[in-house]
């Protein structure tokens, strides 16, 4: 297993959309431990493949205190149940330093291949729930900070790049 280079906000190629993946072989699996492996090390609870730079659908979240019970979501969709939402804080491996509130719907199902390309459903309305949102957002481009203000998007890049510049 290896560490993995963890991309940073702004960089652009937080921006890039994931690509499916057709076959679950030893390199996704590969991938996937390498995932896990930098994400504990980080330390957080969910790292998409688009953090490290490589841009394929794949997830992996543990959200347990021992961090003992890894999941892998491999070509992950979500499906919204209901018409609630919550709150909540949230930071990012890619935002190093910043937690901000961050609403999204509070019910979803979502369904994904496993690390042996095997199909799974589940179903959550707790901080799994916002977790898997939250790693589909950088699937798909996107991160926690552009559910916040223009002002407090700007402000935490501002902050980012001037640590950036001074470790450079």
């Amino acid at each position: 297993m290896a560490l993995l280079p963890i991309l940073e906000f702004p960089d652009p190629r937080l921006r890039n959309k994931a690509l499916p993946i057709n076959d679950v072989d030893d390199s996704i699996r590969k991938l996937a431990d390498d995932m896990l492996e930098t994400m504990y090390d980080a330390p957080g609870i969910g790292l998409a493949a688009t953090q490290v730079n490589v841009q394929k659908r794949i997830v992996v979240i543990d959200i347990s205190e021992d961090k003992n019970q890894p999941l892998v979501f491999i070509n992950p969709e979500v499906e919204v149940i209901g018409d609630g939402f919550e709150e909540m804080d949230e930071g990012c491996l890619s935002v190093p330093g910043f937690y901000e509130t961050v609403q999204r719907p509070d019910h979803i199902k979502v369904r994904a291949q496993d690390r042996n390309g095997e199909t799974f459903e589940i179903e959550d309305d707790g901080m799994l729930a916002v977790c898997i949102q939250h790693e589909i957002d950088h699937l798909d481009g996107k991160l926690f900070v552009d559910y916040l203000s223009p002002l407090k998007r700007q402000r935490i890049r501002k902050k980012l790049e001037k640590i950036h510049r001074q470790r450079a």
